[in-house]
Order: C-alpha cells, then structure tokens, then sequence
C-alpha cells in the first residue's frame, strides 16, 4: 500500500526525493525553468514541507517510491480572481510572494506527482492524489487546484492544447490518462493555461538537452515536449512555451464529516428540547 507522508514528518526521505532516479523521470528540458527555484531552493522548500511529500510503500517505509509537492496561495483577492494562464509558473510566483508577505493561503495548488517505473501503471497515481486531498483538508485548505501536464499530449505536438484538454472518450472521461485519473478523484477541468511552463536555452543548450541538432529556424517537435519549441537560428535560442491544464478538487468534508456533523446538531437540539438550533462547528 503506497503512503504519502510529509517531508516536515519524515526528514530523513528529503535526500531520496531529489536523488538521481527521480531526476532521470523528466525529460532534461524540464529541469531549466527558473521559476522553479522559488519553489524547490531550499530555503522556499523549507517553507513548505507540510505540502511537500515522500511516497513510501508501507512494506518498505525507508524507501521512497514517489514524490508530490504542493504549494499554499491566496486565491479570490484583487487581481487573483481566475485562475492564471501561467499555471504553474505563476502559481509559484503567487505563493512566493505570498510568504514574502507573511501572507496564509486558503489554497492549494499540486505542482508534481511523480511515481519511479516500478510502481506506475498499478493505480498509484491516484491513491497519491486523492491522499494529497485528504492532507489538504485535514490542513484546513478549501481548495486544491492543479495545473495539470497531460501526459500523453507529447505524441500530438502540433494538437491545440484545448482541443486536445476538452476531447473525450465514449465513456465520457478524458482522453488523456492523467486527466482522467484527476477526473475520477473527482477533479474538474477548469480552463487551459496557455503558457504554464517557460523554458529558454540557447541552440547549444537545446541540443545538450535532447541530443537534437537545430539546423533552421521554426517549431520543431522535441521528444517528450507537449509542444512545438520555437527556434531561432539567427538569435541563437529556443524558447518552450509548455501549456498545462487547470483542474480543480473541491475539499468539501468527506461524507463521514457530515454525518459526525449531523449527529451533533442532533445532540444539540435533543438538549434543547426540540428547538432547531444551527451551530458552526
């Protein structure tokens, strides 16, 4: 059975998560955006261990198996009213800014859920993400939101990202796997983030980074990339421009919370002779 335990809980699994075994799980380009390191730095993860978490196999805890980090912003003040075209990027931004301030947020937002080979394709995507729900509103978030990278978005570059977010199954779910397992834990699609993910790196870089050589200016199709890369031969650089889709999970109280809620309310009216009482709890 696969756990989900917090980096602020399990210190001693910090190392494993960031070993090389999870690094080799993304493509190269994907480890140059710099906005990460408002996140993943370890001052800004110190921040944020509560969120940030080691997947473990309950038969093997010293080991871990997966990783999941989150993030906590303030969502619904002035000029944070939808959700950002920039998801993940702008989503980072939003909370750095926010621990700059000293300001709490009312909710989270999924950044990454990554499984090593061993223990992908048995469903344990999903356990991680409806686990990293629960922690959510057990931490007394509203929301948790995720700007989502489809994952097999890559075999179709040249696809529109909303033609391709929105397409369906007959079964009425998406098409894309990853969607589909936010959808069947009870995830809703939002919107497209457009520009989610920004990427820059010079020709040189771009080859280092996908053993591709960059002969003419134009898109070319990058393995793994859900995208087109812009290149510039006369400028020397290639410019990622990854879109992400936003999915939303709302943390109402599980069914049980109602009915514990419900049975107090009984009390309280038993006690005082019938009368219908509405008591906050």
């Amino acid at each position: 059975m696969l756990q989900l335990l917090s980096l602020a809980v399990r210190p001693d699994l910090r190392p494993q998560v960031f070993s090389e075994p999870f690094v080799a799980a993304w493509p190269k380009f994907m480890l140059h955006d710099e906005t990460a390191e408002l996140y993943f730095a370890r001052p800004n993860l110190d921040a944020c261990l509560d969120t940030a978490f080691a997947v473990v196999d309950s038969t093997h805890p010293e080991v871990a198996v997966g990783r999941a980090f989150a993030v906590p912003f303030v969502f619904g003040g002035p000029g944070r009213e939808r959700l950002p075209d920039g998801g993940w990027d702008t989503v980072i931004r939003w909370a750095h800014e926010d621990r700059m301030l000293g300001r709490p947020g009312n909710v989270l937002s999924a950044l990454e859920i990554t499984l090593l080979p061993s223990h992908r394709g048995q469903g344990g995507s999903g356990v991680v993400l409806r686990a990293m729900a629960d922690h959510a509103r057990a931490l007394g978030y509203r929301e948790l939101f995720a700007p989502v990278r489809p994952t097999a978005k890559h075999l179709e570059p040249f696809t529109p990202i909303g033609d391709y977010a929105f397409r369906t199954r007959d079964d009425g779910l998406p098409f894309d796997p990853w969607l589909r397992v936010h959808v069947r834990a009870g995830g809703t699609i939002v919107k497209v983030a457009p520009a989610s993910m920004v990427i820059v790196g010079t020709l040189g870089d771009w080859t280092q980074w996908t053993g591709l050589a960059f002969g003419s200016s134009g898109q070319h199709a990058v393995p793994e990339a859900l995208v087109p890369v812009h290149i510039s031969v006369e400028q020397d650089h290639g410019v990622y421009v990854e879109p992400n889709v936003w999915l939303r999970h709302s943390l109402a109280p599980l069914r049980s919370d109602f009915d514990r809620l419900q049975r107090a309310e009984r009390t309280v009216s038993s006690r005082l002779g019938g009368s219908i009482v509405k008591q906050e709890f």
